[in-house]
């Protein structure tokens, strides 16, 4: 009768060598080439619960503190931040929108359109004297409390430095041109007083002209 086949490795000394890699070879579990068997069905391998390969990573995942850690994104309080989006307060001066949710309109104004009038009001009387501001607080004075003070301020300063023109011109005729430089001197006041009061308007600040005698409230 023929013998059956031995399992490899059961031949004794001087027989084949074991291959682990024929068929029915049972993995080695001692020696360079040992390997555990699986622990899990499948045939799966479990990864390493410990060491620089380890996962999940130690304290379970996501890592404590939540995910992402704290002082990440989104910011501590959460998202949106707390009070809500935007931000209390409205957001900083020249960011998206700017405060008063108007787009280039400074502090001091609720519009553009209130902003313009009364830059009209200040530089306008360089050439239209006190029709200028006149027009303004005419045309948006009762809508807005604000364009009406910059228009009354520039209109009291027309009108007193007006009639301070005319009793100019009045002295230098009768001065035979003596003093013919009077006019000139008061409509250099009306120059700077007017450009200077039209630059804070554009700050958004009311300015007050000195030497003005306030007869329009």
């Amino acid at each position: 009768m023929t013998e059956p086949p031995r399992p490899p490795g059961d031949y004794g000394p001087g027989g084949p060598p074991h291959d682990p890699y024929s068929p029915g070879a049972p993995p080695p579990t001692s020696g360079g080439g040992a390997y555990p068997p699986p622990t899990s069905g499948g045939g799966a391998y479990p990864p390493p619960t410990s060491g620089g390969g380890a996962y999940p990573p130690q304290g379970g995942y996501p890592p404590q503190g939540g995910y992402p850690p704290q002082g990440g994104y989104p910011p501590q309080g959460g998202y949106p931040p707390q009070g809500g989006y935007p931000p209390q307060g409205g957001y900083p001066q020249g960011g998206y929108p700017p405060p008063g949710g108007q787009y280039g309109a400074p502090a001091g104004y609720a519009t553009n359109d209130e902003k313009t009038w009364a830059l009209i009001a200040h530089f306008g009387g360089i050439i239209a004297g006190f029709i200028a501001p006149l027009v303004a607080m005419l045309a948006k004075g009762n809508e807005s409390p604000t364009v009406r003070a910059h228009a009354v301020e520039a209109l009291n300063f027309q009108i007193t430095w007006g009639i301070a023109s005319i009793v100019a011109v009045i002295i230098a005729m009768c001065s035979l041109g003596i003093l013919f430089f009077l006019p000139l001197v008061t409509w250099l006041v009306v120059l700077i007083f007017s450009i200077m009061a039209g630059m804070k308007a554009n700050e958004g600040v009311l300015y007050h002209y000195p030497m003005t005698i306030r007869m329009v409230k």
